[in-house]
């Protein structure tokens, strides 16, 4: 039985974008899995076709900008969106997981990572970590290193303010994505198996 899962993302430059297609490399990187990449201008309707295809995956990942230590303000918009799913409980025992991008090393990433739990642990969701080593943590490490960030809650990005998306994310936050989003879609299979 094949698996679906939505990626539903906010990006306002377009490097979260550049994050997002790399997670969706991932999760279709398993074959066998359907993936769908959903910005969130596309559930601005009550009545978007969009709406449909996250009510039917089997797991949903969250992505987003870090703006000023949250999720950005369009994507908050999605969350608000999701409250008669919430009340119904729609959403239920389906998995989910999330990602961030910021222009700084830190940037606060974590708490937009946390509101991405809590928005899934109100709906009942069980969430994904990233599951990989923390990179670029000795002397023999590298900026190039997978994870170089340091992340645990979900795959982080940083993406220079003063370059577009062509630039940023680096090559290791763009290969952290995929690796997260093979991840996502492999416990997907488990999970629903």
């Amino acid at each position: 039985m094949s698996q679906s899962v939505c990626v539903v993302y906010h990006s306002g430059y377009g490097h979260t974008q550049k994050q997002a297609e790399a997670v969706a490399e991932g999760v279709s990187s398993l074959g066998d899995i359907e993936c769908h990449l959903l910005p969130v201008a596309d559930l601005e309707a009550d009545d978007a076709p969009a709406w449909g295809l996250l009510d039917a995956c089997d797991a949903m990942i969250f992505g987003s900008p870090t703006y000023m230590g949250s999720a950005s303000a369009p994507f908050k918009a999605f969350m608000e969106a999701t409250s008669q799913r919430w009340m119904e409980q729609r959403w239920a025992m389906k998995l989910a997981a999330g990602f961030t991008n910021s222009g700084s090393q830190n940037g606060d990433k974590q708490n937009t990572l946390m509101q991405f739990i809590t928005l899934a642990a109100q709906h009942g969701m069980l969430w994904v970590n990233l599951n990989q080593m923390p990179g670029n943590n000795s002397t023999a490490g590298s900026v190039d290193d997978m994870n170089r960030l340091g992340a645990s809650l979900g795959a982080m990005a940083q993406s220079a303010v003063d370059a577009g998306p062509e630039v940023g994310p680096t090559k290791a936050d763009l290969d952290t994505a995929r690796a997260f989003g093979a991840h996502v879609a492999t416990c997907a299979q488990r999970w629903n198996s």
